[in-house]
């Protein structure tokens, strides 16, 4: 799915969502080191209290270090076996507060893709206001059903055991009617790179890049795109990112999601939007760079044999 910005504090983010990353694993740690506290305190050394728990002592470093999330069984039996029971509550939810900022893939598409739009079409149903960038792909509300299944599929090939594409294709078509809703707005940026991305056939981002500038005219939405020669500042292209009103964030990786709702990184991201959205062209020029990759792209699009 979901990560350089400088909020008013001055902090910049680094590339590769390595701050997002980063929280994560700090919130992971921070539980890790609660754990080896509440083992300290009853007096016990990793391997008895390994032995009480039959675990392998390697489980108890690895969840001390946070590298291994515990289950809310590990929890339980933790606090149970270092007579720290009363402390099981706040554990647990320091633990599921951490699931929910970093669900991976495979747990998020366990029951396929259509789920997860339909999740997602729940979210876009509660939101009125969607600001949206992207580095290197079309977003989804954005994409023809050709565009989406490429994806899909390209997505698929990474977590193995999801086949609904079909299914996912048309529950993104269906999701896009939240583009019509007059109580909705939208502020897309996207990179002149997303537009020549070649993450599909070349007819195909043809009538994807066809669709970008009908969707341009919708009243509810403002597209920007930054081209090639524009100057980046403190907030560089790294990664893509959705702002849910100013109550949540959502950032795809490799292999997670990061679901993001602190104040203070949901206000970092507002101000990286800010920042990426002052420098993109907009109305005519927002459609001259799409059209002049239009033009370009074309006579691919008309030689490849998949057209015919």
């Amino acid at each position: 799915m979901p990560l350089g910005t400088t909020p008013s504090n001055g902090m910049t983010l680094p590339p590769n969502k390595a701050s997002d990353v980063s929280n994560v694993q700090e919130a992971r740690s921070a539980l890790g080191q609660r754990l080896r506290e509440l083992r300290q305190q009853a007096g016990l050394s990793g391997r008895r209290l390994a032995e009480s728990l039959a675990w392998p002592p390697s489980k108890i470093s690895k969840l001390e270090n946070g590298q291994q999330t515990p289950s809310d069984d590990d929890i339980r039996g933790w606090t149970q076996a270092t007579g720290s029971a009363d402390e099981a509550e706040a554990l647990l939810v320091s633990l599921h507060t951490l699931e929910v900022q970093h669900a991976e893939w495979r747990r998020l598409l366990r029951g396929g893709f259509r789920p997860r739009q339909h999740e997602l079409s729940k979210l876009d149903q509660l939101t009125r206001r969607f600001r949206v960038f992207e580095a290197t792909v079309i977003p989804g509300l954005l994409q023809t059903s050709e565009y989406a299944r490429t994806r899909f599929t390209e997505t698929a090939r990474r977590v193995k055991g999801v086949t609904d594409i079909n299914e996912a294709v048309q529950a993104r078509m269906q999701r896009q009617e939240v583009l019509y809703q007059p109580d909705k707005r939208f502020h897309f940026v996207l990179t002149e790179a997303a537009l020549r991305m070649r993450l599909c056939p070349p007819a195909v981002m043809l009538g994807q890049l066809d669709r970008l500038m009908s969707l341009a005219a919708l009243p509810s939405v403002r597209l920007g795109i930054i081209g090639f020669d524009a100057q980046y500042g403190a907030a560089g292209p790294w990664h893509g990112f959705w702002l849910y009103d100013n109550d949540r964030v959502l950032v795809e990786t490799f292999s997670a999601v990061l679901d993001l709702r602190q104040q203070q990184e949901v206000e970092l991201y507002a101000n990286a939007f800010a920042q990426l959205a002052d420098i993109a062209s907009y109305g005519r020029a927002a459609r001259a760079v799409i059209a002049k990759t239009i033009d370009e792209l074309a006579p691919e699009a008309l030689d490849d044999p998949g057209n015919f």
